[in-house]
This record gives C-alpha cells, structure tokens and sequence, in this order.
C-alpha cells in the first residue's frame, strides 16, 4: 500500500485528487490536506467584487464530495513540509506521512512587497473570495461617491487576465449605474505593452485590448513600477528600455484593484532542492521534483521562467488547461511508479482562456502556452461571455459530483471549432 498525499484543495488540487484516485491501485490511500474545506472558484471573483455573484454560488463543500470519492481529506493547514523525512509537520501538532506527495498549494500573495498595496492597505484584490467580498463592499461604497478609478498589476505579476477582466467588467457595471461619465479610469500593468499577458501575447491580443481600451475610453500605462500606495493616491514609476527611471505619476483614485506578485507560501520556502529563491516547486519534464524523486507539483506553485526579458518583471501565468494537463501527466506518471515503472507522462502546458467584460469579452488558445507556437488565435465578441457564464455552471457541476473529465480540453476544441467556422464563413 502506498500513502499518497496532495498538499492544497485549489483549482490543482481537487482535480489532482479526483484524476488520482483513477490512477491509483485498490490498496492505496489518498489524503488531501489544505487550510480551507471550501472550495470557490476563483475566475468568478471579478463577478463576486461587483456583486453579480455571491460565495454561496461560486463554493463548492469539499468534505461530502471527498468522501464519496474514498479520498481523505484534512482541513488542516500545513506548518512545515519535511521532503528528507517524507512527512508533513501540520498546524494542529500532528504530522501526516507519505510515499508521494504532490504539492497544488498555489501562491502566496506577495502584497507586503510594495508600501501600502492590497486589502490590509488601499488597493483591492480579486485573488481570493474574502478580498473579493472586501472588494464588493468598497465598490458599493465608492458608487455613491464616483472618483478616478486605477486597476492592473503590479511588477513580478504573473496573472494579468483578471486585471483586464476586472477593469472592463467596472466599466460595464458603472455604465449600468449610469455614473461611467463620472469616473476617469486607469489600467497600470508591468507588462511591455497591452496585451502581453505574460506569454509574449497570444493572436492579436494587443490590438484586440488597445482597441477595447480606446473603445471604453480607458487609458493605460505599461512599463510601470508601483512605488507606492497612499490612500486616494498610488505613485508609479515608468521604466524605460534600459531599466532606467523614465518618469514618475502620482495617480489619483477612489478604488483600486491591483493584481499583486506571488511566491510561494512560507512552508516551502528555503528547502534546498525543492524550490527555486522565490519559493516555486523545481519540477521537470514529468512534473517530479529533480532532488525529491517522491515529489511532484502542479498549478500556480510551479516554477516557470519568464518567456523572455521586459523592463519590468513580469512572470508567466499557470491557466486552467496548463494546470489539467499538469494533473494528468502526474496522475499517471505517480500511477506508473506505483505499479514498478519509470514515469513517461509529459502536461501539454496548452493555455485556454475566457475573459469576460461584462457584457462582450476575449478568447484565446495558445498551444504551447510558451511561443514559438503550434496554434497562436485570440478572438473577441459576446460570445465569450456567454461562454463565461456556461463554463462556471460547468465546471462548478464538475467539482461538486467529483469528476475527472477533462473539461478545459474540451473548451479548447470548442473554442477552436468556433475559429474554424468563423474562418470558413470569411473565406
């Protein structure tokens, strides 16, 4: 019998145990252990800041879903992680033991790196679903006295589709209201240009965002170091090519939602081997760790480095389809070792994304996710978010009955499918 054990219950996590427990022989055991025993789905956030969902909607109870499953499960944080040792240290005093460990934590949100950013000081965030409650409060408050509004992410981000999403679904939201006439808006991003999402731009993204932008008279800053946050004011500096201080702003805003840099959490970081300075997961072709060869990761903790140089760090993002072809590939390699084979499964690390903007929205499909590419399209319409709408519902059903189907694949073809026919309508 083997114990094997999944350190998180985010987006990698719960996937990794459901497609897991497939994998694995009758005789062995599968425990996830994690800080919280809700599940919420995290793209919904954006919707949940302006009050167009509740955490009600977007949770899903992982302890009754686990157990039809015949997966243990452990609301208990981790306190330590001990890879020499093979076990756990956990937060309540006991310890956990394990032949295989797959880490799925996600980040820890690096919000005390910049003076004043985040929810403890005057910026917003849509990263988790308290902020985002947080955030809804503060929107309602700020409705009823309309201010400039600045959104984006800061340097060393590495998720930028939400900043985008957030920003375009405001605008709808306060043209509903009918005070969009009052608020000035102002998208910040470490990014070299709009657009690059960290991937270097997948199809014409930067167009199809520039072009948004205009559309919703929004302007922007790129190439941009925040300094610091006051409240009601946030200075940013403007990097040159060289890295040299072109310019500072001192903007102005009575909201704010700034996408802060991650790392990962405190019980990883500073294990030799295990995980690289900013503390993300070592992992090779097969998602096992170099050093810890009973050791595999998935998801947002992964190290990946930057596609390539910018004036302004900006890192790659982990998107959902990357993250399921991650679980997969470790699923069946930990299958393979478990039955006396050498792993041979390798994730696909495709990128699928929606992002929706309230009432219209953008689409793309890099497969790789890292250029050069096989398949490079983004597309945009009101379509996307309709698709937005149904993928929730979807995923949501998925996680809630504890099935390993692979949904954003599918999605993928789907999108795919749509490029085609558009493609054939046009000539």
């Amino acid at each position: 019998m083997a114990e094997i054990v999944i350190m998180g219950a985010g987006l990698g996590g719960v996937i990794m145990a459901y497609e897991m427990k497939d994998q694995m022989r009758p005789e062995d055991k599968l425990t996830v252990v994690t800080k919280d025993p809700v599940y919420h789905f995290v793209p919904s956030n954006p919707w949940v800041a302006v009050n167009w969902r509740t955490r009600e909607s977007i949770e899903v109870d992982l302890a009754p879903t686990f157990a039809r499953r015949g997966i243990a499960f452990k609301a208990v944080p981790v306190s330590k992680v001990m890879p020499d040792e093979n076990r756990l240290q956990l937060e309540d005093g006991s310890t956990l033991r394990y032949d295989y460990l797959v880490i799925a934590t996600g980040p820890e949100l690096a919000f005390d790196e910049i003076e004043g950013l985040g929810p403890n000081g005057f910026t917003n965030s849509i990263c988790h679903i308290d902020h985002a409650e947080k955030a809804a409060a503060n929107f309602e408050a700020f409705c009823a006295n309309p201010k400039p509004i600045v959104v984006g992410a800061v340097q060393g981000a590495s998720c930028f589709g939400p900043a985008y999403e957030f920003t375009f679904i405001l605008d709808t939201e306060l043209r509903r209201r009918k005070i969009r006439d009052r608020v000035p808006m102002t998208f910040v991003t470490a990014e070299p240009y709009v657009g690059h999402l960290g991937l270097d731009g997948v199809g014409d993204t930067k167009g199809i965002l520039e072009s948004e932008m205009r559309e919703h008279h929004i302007k922007w800053m790129t190439n941009s170091r925040v300094k610091r946050v006051d409240d009601g004011k946030m200075t940013i500096e403007e990097i040159a090519e060289d890295g040299s201080v072109k310019g500072t702003s001192e903007i102005p805003f009575g909201f704010s939602m700034m996408l802060p840099a991650f790392r990962g959490i405190a019980p990883l970081r500073g294990i030799d081997g295990l995980v690289n300075p900013r503390g993300f997961v070592l992992v090779d072709k097969h998602q096992r760790n170099p050093k810890f060869k009973n050791v595999f990761s998935v998801g947002v903790c992964v190290a990946i480095p930057p596609v390539g140089p910018t004036p302004v760090p900006c890192g790659v993002p982990k998107t959902g389809f990357m993250i399921e072809s991650m679980v997969t590939a470790t699923a069946m390699n930990i299958g393979q070792l478990l039955r006396g084979k050498e792993p041979t499964h390798q994730g696909t690390w495709n990128a699928v994304c929606l992002a929706d903007f309230g009432d219209s929205g953008i689409a793309f499909v890099a497969q790789p996710q890292i250029p050069p590419r096989n398949i490079n399209w983004s597309s945009s319409g009101k379509w996307v978010h309709a698709a937005k709408i149904g993928f929730e519902k979807y995923f949501l059903r998925k996680m809630r009955k504890g099935s390993s189907e692979p949904f954003y694949e599918t999605a993928a073809l789907g999108m795919l499918g749509i490029a085609k026919l558009k493609k054939v309508s046009t000539g």
